[in-house]
């Protein structure tokens, strides 16, 4: 069976509606010729004459007469179907839910003020947050998750990217620690012990490398999967944790978040940490999914210290 030309939909609407060749051709824009040579077409496809001439006019046949109602409404569904997507969204009455994955340390810090911002405006929407125990883009691909939040990995070419902040490491160490006693030297931060966080269980980073490069090696005494169970230990052992500058309200004072620590800059520099938002490419014209994008863009940049 061949495929149906859906272009002659729009030409019957034409047709059935002006009762003329020539009315249907003036409608569609079309010369008078290149109508009737349509007409014989939908004749062709149908299986009915459709208009038939009655004196110096044409009239429908029974055929087109029951056609007529059914034709013209699969137009008007058809260029609903074509037309751009109305940007005004109202928010208000906004009944979806949302699925963002992020690390552990994301959703302990932008969480709450995301939320709060959410159920603000649109009390209807709903908010999951789903672990991210990888950098596979295949939840986005299939529609499991609809915002990714993160550092950049080898995802999928297709997929969109957003920044969203720039953040740096930190040291963070217990109030009391030996080390904030002197001076911040590469061999005093490197002759402490120290506990990293690392999704995939390894032991060496940037510090690492900076510290090499220097000649200085670091004991990593601890890996744990996230930022917050770095916090945990650092906290209570003389272990010193490297964090994202994000992590602690202040990068120095005394413990300004009731977290038992203090931040300090590092004495070895690393490379920035771009944190991006992150969704698959058939979200993007989508008014809903703008503006959970806009959101969360908005509420990091606010929460966020600056690196």
């Amino acid at each position: 069976m061949e495929t149906p030309d859906m272009n002659l939909l729009a030409a019957l609407d034409a047709l059935l509606a002006e009762g003329s060749v020539t009315g249907a051709a003036r409608r569609l824009g079309l010369s008078a010729s290149a109508m009737s040579r349509t007409l014989a077409r939908l004749r062709a496809a149908t299986g009915d004459p459709l208009l038939v001439r009655a004196g110096r006019g044409l009239v429908p046949t029974p055929r087109a007469a029951e056609l007529r109602d059914r034709v013209h409404q699969l137009t008007r569904d058809v260029r609903v179907v074509l037309r751009p997507q109305a940007s005004d969204l109202e928010v208000a009455s906004l009944e979806r839910t949302f699925t963002i994955r992020a690390g552990e340390g994301f959703t302990e810090l932008f969480s709450a003020p995301l939320v709060a911002a959410i159920i603000d405006v649109a009390p209807h929407v709903q908010l999951r947050f789903a672990p991210k125990p990888d950098k596979d883009a295949l939840p986005l691909r299939d529609g499991q998750i609809d915002l990714e939040i993160g550092v950049l990995g080898a995802s999928a070419p297709e997929v969109r990217t957003r920044l969203l902040f720039r953040d740096a490491f930190i040291g963070a160490a217990r109030i009391g620690h030996p080390l904030l006693e002197g001076p911040m030297t590469p061999e005093r931060y490197a002759a402490c012990r120290h506990v990293v966080a690392s999704r995939r269980g390894k032991f060496t980073g940037p510090v690492d490398d900076a510290l090499k490069d220097l000649g200085l090696r670091r004991e990593v005494v601890a890996v744990v999967p996230g930022f917050p169970d770095a916090v945990r230990i650092a906290r209570n052992t003389d272990l010193v944790a490297l964090l994202p500058r994000s992590g602690l309200a202040s990068p120095t004072g005394a413990d300004p978040t009731g977290l038992g620590l203090v931040g300090f800059d590092l004495p070895v520099r690393t490379p920035p940490i771009a944190i991006s938002a992150m969704w698959h490419p058939r979200m993007d014209a989508d008014p809903a999914h703008r503006w959970l994008r806009d959101t969360v863009l908005a509420v990091c940049r606010a929460a966020a210290a600056p690196a």
